[in-house]
């Protein structure tokens, strides 16, 4: 099989690559480890910048989007009695939009087949070769039999796990990771949100996080210790523990209801640079992890794609080698600003085991001053709604 452009991963990352560059005329085929139902039951984030919204515009992919998103003009910080609006509608002249993750990869995924977009589910043992060359190519086995695709470029969008990120050499690679001492503890409830907006609330006994995926649909989330385990909270305890971290104007409007889902989630910070080597392009969580206070996973993978279709655009339209070349720089630039404010709100949202009096009493102040000053308020909101690309 040959192909202008192989996609590694059939995420929202791969799926919206290949729709943008089909969109252009470019040849390209998605390989995917699992299968469709996997990949649709993973369940993930679910509030979308500008820029991803966007990019389903541009490709006509919006309706169920626009339909069934929520619109969301502004957030909130709690800290005990105390909760602070952030009106990002107002301060940015922006909104996002609560659309999960999973009704995003439904959409591209459904839309492949009248796209002309071919995708690979099932591909086993994917290796990538020749990436220093002008003739990468990728290996895989699909149903027993061995299979190769000979490409121009390869674009690595397969996550933290896949082959991509491990083809590049590791005397041509810098790692940057922050590991945080608790992970997330999520729980997704077909119940009516607690609130219209969310809550990132801060308590003296952790973090707790009250998010929707639509009027009916509510996600959930207290931080705890990476020792915990997922059987030792039943839905009751997740409950009680939210009513008291969220404090009592949100736990007065739970609506607790069976679990749907419920894991925890270690959280990280991750940057691997560079973004491309020879012929290899990453996307995604394939390069970089973010954690998920502020909700920049998706977003970020997504304006990885902007960038990454742009410039295999302008390869294959115009003979433009700058783009790709510039690739990794540019979309770098973002990624370290998303780091950057994920990590500033994790710091101020959560109580960490070595915090001491000090370190407590910055979170106080700081939260004092963001809840007096505009301009405080106007660059989260800023940051929160996504920067430009």
């Amino acid at each position: 099989m040959r192909t202008q452009v192989a996609i590694i991963g059939a995420g929202p990352a791969g799926l919206l690559l290949g729709h943008l560059l089909k969109a252009e005329g470019i040849d390209c085929v998605v390989l995917e480890r699992q299968t469709p139902d996997y990949v649709l039951g993973r369940i993930r984030a679910g509030v979308l910048e500008q820029i991803t919204v966007s990019l389903m515009e541009r490709l006509g992919l919006d309706a169920r989007l626009k339909a069934e998103g929520l619109v969301e003009e502004g957030f909130n910080l709690a800290d005990g009695e105390r909760l602070i609006r952030i009106d990002v509608a107002n301060l940015t002249g922006k909104t996002v939009t609560v659309y999960g993750q999973t009704e995003i990869t439904r959409d591209l995924m459904d839309a492949a087949p009248d796209r002309g977009l071919p995708v690979i589910y099932g591909a086993e043992d994917v290796a990538l070769h020749a990436i220093e060359s002008d003739a990468p190519y990728v290996t895989f086995r699909k149903d027993g039999a061995d299979q190769h695709i000979n490409a121009r470029f390869i674009a690595g969008c397969d996550g933290f796990h896949g082959p991509s990120r491990k083809a590049i050499p590791v005397s041509a690679a810098r790692e940057f990771e922050r590991v945080y001492p608790f992970g997330w503890l999520g729980i997704l409830a077909d119940v009516p949100p607690c609130n219209h907006e969310l809550i990132y609330a801060n308590h003296e006994r952790g973090f707790a996080l009250a998010s929707m995926r639509s009027h009916t649909r509510s996600r959930y989330y207290v931080d705890v210790p990476l020792t915990e385990k997922i059987e030792d909270w039943s839905d009751e305890r997740v409950w009680d523990e939210l009513a008291i971290r969220l404090g009592p104007d949100a736990a007065a409007n739970i609506t607790r209801g069976p679990a749907i889902e419920k894991s925890i989630a270690p959280l990280r910070s991750y940057v691997f640079e560079p973004m491309r080597h020879g012929s290899l392009l990453l996307c995604g969580d394939a390069a970089h992890i973010v954690p998920p206070t502020g909700a920049k996973g998706l977003n970020l993978a997504a304006s990885d794609v902007h960038y990454a279709a742009e410039a295999l655009t302008g390869f294959f339209r115009r003979a433009d080698t700058d783009a790709i070349a510039g690739y990794s720089a540019k979309a770098l630039a973002r990624v370290w600003k998303s780091e950057r404010f994920s990590w500033s709100l994790t710091k101020l949202m959560h109580r960490f085991p070595d915090d001491g009096p000090f370190e407590r009493a910055m979170q106080v102040a700081e939260l004092d001053y963001i809840s007096s000053s505009t301009a405080a308020q106007t660059s989260i909101a800023e940051n929160y709604v996504g920067l430009p690309v």
